[in-house]
């Protein structure tokens, strides 16, 4: 167990003891760190009404590694496959892949390979709660949905996504469609797909699809009290302190990526150049509450002012 004594050996600190206990990692690393649990409470503080009591539902996206006392909530589309990676490697569901790399991307995926939060009982959600150390890493808001949107509505092998919502977007928001296009759904374009997002329809129907679903939906920050805040847009350097205060970095790498597809500010701000303002408006107040929670401005290249 973590921090306790085990025969004769000297007692590790948990994760959680080592970032609030002093000695540091990096302490240039620790400030930055230290700012945006500050910034992130004032923003809950200010912005969040009434506060409601965590249920079950709330923690499937809070993956657990009950070895190295560590809480990761995964948001799609910001590094959340190479984390999985590495907590594969840790928790020992990898087998004998010491790289991350090494575990096919559709792995890490796989339900079940990882623990979920959601799946313990509500004393030990709040013993794991207490005393592990919670981490998540999030993205500009836009900049991840023009991510999300090249990734699944304009890869030809993304199919199961293109008839799930591609078709449905089609039908909704396009003008005298052709047949094939409803049929198939591989063609949506990025105005049609801000269409869909701003619709009230779409979110009176079913909850948004994880890719795209704000962050403060998905992990909670007002009501879990996350302790390491990462950024995409300092991605290696906040993977690493994560690793260091879980003790583990010598053990695994977090991979750095090398992927030159990968979506930039100037490549959302192409897309965002088609979209009306009103529309630009909409979707901005859509994803608001990321914009405040974490610490981001609102886009240069958006022209409502």
């Amino acid at each position: 167990p973590l921090g306790e004594r085990s025969s004769g050996q000297k007692t590790r600190r948990s994760p959680l003891q080592t970032l609030y206990e002093g000695d540091q990692v990096e302490s240039a690393v620790q400030a930055i760190h230290q700012g945006r649990r500050e910034l992130l409470e004032e923003a809950c503080h200010s912005y969040t009404r009434k506060r409601r009591v965590l249920i079950p539902e709330d923690l499937k996206h809070v993956v657990v590694d009950d070895q190295h006392g560590l809480l990761y909530c995964y948001v799609p589309k910001v590094a959340c496959t190479n984390w999985k990676r590495v907590l594969m490697v840790l928790t020992g569901v990898a087998g004998d892949h010491k790289d991350p790399l090494d575990i096919p991307a559709n792995e890490a995926h796989i339900p079940g390979n990882l623990r979920t939060l959601s799946e313990y009982s509500t004393s030990q959600i709040n013993q794991r709660l207490r005393s592990y150390l919670k981490f998540i890493f999030v993205r500009e808001p836009l900049e991840r949905l023009v991510s999300a949107y090249r990734n699944k509505f304009t890869r030809s092998y993304n199919t199961a996504f293109h008839k799930r919502y591609g078709t449905k977007i089609v039908r909704r928001h396009r003008p005298d469609p052709h047949p094939e296009a409803l049929e198939k759904g591989n063609d949506v374009s990025f105005e049609e797909f801000v269409y869909y997002l701003v619709d009230p329809a779409t979110q009176r129907e079913e909850p948004f699809n994880e890719h795209w679903e704000r962050v403060h939906s998905l992990c909670h920050p007002c009501l879990i009290h996350y302790d390491v805040v990462g950024k995409y847009e300092t991605l290696e350097q906040d993977s690493r302190y994560v690793l260091q205060l879980a003790g583990v970095d010598e053990q695994v790498r977090f991979p750095t990526s090398s992927k030159s597809t990968r979506t930039t500010g100037d490549m959302a701000a192409n897309f965002f150049q088609n979209i009306s303002p009103f529309y630009q408006k909409k979707l901005y107040n859509l994803y608001r509450m990321d914009f405040l929670l974490f610490n981001y401005s609102v886009p240069a290249y958006l022209q409502f002012r």
